[in-house]
């Protein structure tokens, strides 16, 4: 080991902390985030620097990109040549910044995400308002210092002659900071800095008299003038960005949205495909077709609309779920004296203000100094020229340069200077023209000494000089503003009307759990008849919906399942459905014991009510149902595990208000729907029957005591009664109520089913063989409830019930 290695025994938490704590300060200080003052962060500001020192300049030709990417990198910049290059490509884009700072020829990118082309193949220049960003560099009016290699020296900051950060905004991420400002129109920049110098004090709300908001390049419309002043008082806050659209009419009773322009950032390319895939994945049916016509005129897409489809609402809904409308989020961090600050719009004006002064002090102490040191040099110039023949005597009579200047300065009292300037002097400026020029310069320079100085010890006067040259650039430099302010955001209301074209189709929905919508064309072709399904199988609904309804499916595990019609598969009458479980996944032992068709849920006194085998019964309003996640099945019921559900019904409590409950064991108790208390959709619900050991609920209804109903009684021995409701008392829940079955010694009847109905009702019954037996209940004469009813099916026979559906004899709907 020499002499000159020494160890350090250090914890490695110190040295991670320490390392990671300079890379952090360097990456916060030196990348990644803009200076307050010129907007710039480093590698941009070495790219218009070595551009400007090279004369690489806007009234000078383009040159080639890859020369000014290898002098960055090899005297300023000591990083990656493709870091260096996509930041030179970034100013020159007219989509990113709202002024470009470099002028390009070539492929630049495009808003589409496209690339730019290799740096071998474009060209660049600094562009005229860059000229602006440099200005007067040259004049010692900013700080520089030596380059990563010592070889150079470069600026800290540029003059930036307008307010930078401002006008075009930055984006950027560092460690533990981030930072999102967006650009300005520079004509409303400038008056704001105006009005700052005229006010120290004025208010952001006074400031936003004449800065109204962003200014994006791309246009679009902003929401929310609450957002920007939140942001320009605290340098956070949120609006609302979204594309310039309108709606247009074209033949054949059609609509078309046209898009002229997309929110700040925004890829079109993408856009454009995430608008596509909604309409060939049919979550939008309302769009026929979305083309590209943008050209070099302008930008233009256009969504051409199915007949009879609304545009605004489908303009509504991709502003919802695309690209059309963002949230923009300020996020105001910049490098403000060496640190990362969150700026206030006061404290940005602020800052650039005191930057300006500093840089006009500075140019105005070296152009005073020039102007002292050329004074000097007139006024000896002058009493040479009228002491002309002395001079030129003296001077003949030296022996050099050197011997002249010095017999100059002893005899004459002429400066080391004035005497070098005087036998520099060519012999044909001895004219006496020039006697008179030199005097008009000398009285110039008199005037300008005399302003520099009252510039520099005048506040008033610098704030003069300083508001006439940024109103010069507002002169020459103004454009008109592209992004249209709205002062509040629109709230966006989506119907499904818009999303969904209005058909009315057929669902149907099987036992084992196959579901589809058939359109009213396929289900009349086949008559209502050859109906595909499984032959261990039935039908437990069948409706007349529209695709702008909903069904809702509830299964044995106190669960439903949310479905809109319109996503249901469109599949013909006669070709079987798709299983529910390849839609939304369920258990394998769960079954679907109910359909309910919803057309609207924001129904009042409309409620779902549900029971389960052991006796529970809740009710829930139809509103709280209503979901806009619905891949997997939502709890719908606290069921026990050693529970189940076995109904789901919708209830009206202002025409229904009456509960039939019936066990296995033949037990029946009714009471009012108003006892069953109100809950929400995930609670267990309350008893509703007080049940004996292995007795189970088997059946309940939903009754309306306002018309005289009656219920068929169907048990498991194939057995059907007719009988009136008032045969069970009215009492209130939680009871065991009375038998309606007479208890036989030898094989008895249970229920199997008890329904309601009315004279006009038809019973189906059907067995495991597919026996069928219809029978009419005005054909039934009514029994009391010590009855067993007649014997209808034979089970032993045509095998064990399967399913009990009373129709009416004018309507087919269960």
């Amino acid at each position: 080991m020499t002499s000159a290695e020494t160890f350090q025994e250090l914890p490695l938490e110190e040295v991670m902390g320490d390392r990671f704590g300079r890379y952090s300060k360097y990456i916060i200080q030196d990348r990644a985030l803009p200076d307050a003052r010129d907007g710039l962060k480093p590698v941009q500001r070495r790219i218009l620097y070595a551009m400007f020192n090279e004369g690489n300049t806007s009234e000078k030709p383009f040159r080639k990109s890859a020369k000014t990417v290898g002098n960055v990198i090899g005297n300023f910049h000591p990083h990656g040549d493709s870091s260096v290059y996509e930041a030179m490509v970034r100013l020159s884009q007219d989509w990113k910044m709202r002024h470009m700072l470099i002028e390009m020829h070539g492929n630049n990118g495009s808003v589409d995400g496209d690339p730019p082309a290799a740096m071998r193949y474009t060209e660049a220049r600094l562009s005229a308002i860059a000229a602006e960003m440099l200005q007067d560099i040259t004049k010692r009016t900013v700080e520089f210092v030596p380059n990563f290699d010592d070889q150079d020296m470069e600026p800290t900051v540029l003059p930036a002659r307008f307010p930078n950060l401002l006008v075009n905004g930055s984006t950027g991420i560092s460690a533990g900071y981030a930072t999102d400002i967006p650009p300005h129109n520079l004509t409303e920049a400038l008056d704001a800095v105006l009005m700052r110098l005229d006010k120290k004090d004025c208010t952001v709300e006074e400031l936003m008299t004449v800065i109204k908001g962003p200014d994006f390049p791309t246009g679009g419309i902003i929401q929310g003038v609450d957002g920007i002043k939140k942001a320009y008082e605290t340098g956070r806050g949120k609006i609302i960005v979204r594309a310039k659209a309108e709606i247009e009419q074209i033949k054949g009773g059609k609509e078309q949205i046209i898009v002229t322009e997309l929110p700040y950032e925004v890829n079109k390319a993408n856009l454009v495909k995430k608008i596509d895939e909604q309409r060939v994945d049919k979550r939008l049916e309302g769009i026929a077709d979305i083309r590209d016509e943008s050209d070099r005129t302008g930008l233009r897409i256009v969504i051409e609309l199915k007949k009879d489809v609304q545009a605004q609402g489908i303009l509504n809904y991709l502003y919802k779920t695309t690209e059309l409308q963002i949230n923009y989020n300020f996020n105001m961090i910049a490098i403000h004296n060496r640190r990362p600050t969150m700026m206030t719009l006061p404290l940005m004006l602020d800052s650039y203000i005191d930057h300006q002064k500093d840089v006009v002090t500075k140019r105005s102490k070296y152009d005073l100094q020039k102007a002292k040191d050329r004074l000097h040099i007139v006024e000896g110039l002058i009493k040479a020229i009228s002491i002309l023949d002395e001079v030129i005597t003296t001077i003949r009579s030296s022996k050099d340069k050197r011997d002249a200047k010095d017999n100059l300065e002893t005899k004459f009292g002429f400066t080391e200077i004035q005497s070098e300037a005087i036998v520099s002097l060519q012999l044909y400026r001895l004219t006496n023209t020039d006697i008179t020029e030199l005097q008009a310069e000398q009285d110039e320079l008199e005037k300008s000494v005399a302003k520099l100085n009252d510039i520099l010890s005048n506040e008033k006067q610098l704030i003069k000089v300083i508001k006439s040259e940024l109103l010069d650039i507002r002169k020459r430099f103004t454009e008109p503003r592209r992004s249209i302010i709205e002062a509040e955001i629109e709230e966006i209301k989506l119907t499904l009307d818009v999303l969904v074209p209005s058909e009315e189709v057929v669902v149907t929905v099987t036992k084992d759990g196959y579901v589809k919508r058939t359109s009213t064309r396929s289900h009349a072709a086949s008559n209502g008849q050859d109906f595909a399904m499984k032959e261990s199988d039935y039908l437990l609904f069948e409706r007349n919906l529209n695709t702008q309804h909903f069904i809702l499916l509830f299964t044995n595990k106190g669960n439903y399942i949310y479905q809109p019609v319109h996503e249901l598969p469109d599949i013909r009458w006669k070709d079987l459905g798709q299983h529910i479980s390849s839609i939304v996944p369920i258990d394998k032992d769960e079954e679907i014991i109910e359909v309910i068709g919803v057309e609207k849920f924001d129904q009042e006194n409309v409620f779902i009510l549900t029971a389960t085998k052991e006796g529970q019964i809740k009710r829930s309003a139809l509103s709280d149902y209503v979901v806009t996640r619905y891949s997997k099945p939502i709890k719908t019921m606290n069921v026990k595990d050693t529970d189940e559900m076995i109904f789901a019904s919708l209830v009206h409590s202002d025409k229904e208000n009456e509960l039939l409950l019936t066990s296995h064991l033949s037990y029946s108790i009714r009471f009012d729907l108003e006892e069953i208390p109100v809950t929400g959709v995930k609670t267990g619900g309350v008893k509703g029957m007080n049940l004996k050991d292995g007795d189970y609920l088997k059946s309940v209804n939903i009754l309306n005591n306002e018309t005289n109903e009656d219920v068929i009684v169907v048990t498991q021995r194939g057995a059907v009664k007719r009988m009136s409701i008032s045969e069970v008392e009215k009492s209130s829940r939680a009871k065991r109520g009375v038998v309606i079955l007479k208890e036989l010694k030898s094989n008895p009847h249970r229920i199997f089913a008890v329904k309601v109905v009315s004279t006009d009702s038809l019973v189906h019954l059907e067995t495991e063989k597919h026996v069928q037996e219809t029978i009419e209940v005005s054909n039934l004469s009514r029994a009391d409830r010590y009855s067993n009813g007649s014997l209808k099916i034979d089970v032993t026979n045509d095998g064990e019930l399967t399913f009990v559906k009373v129709v009416s004899k004018t309507q087919t709907e269960s």
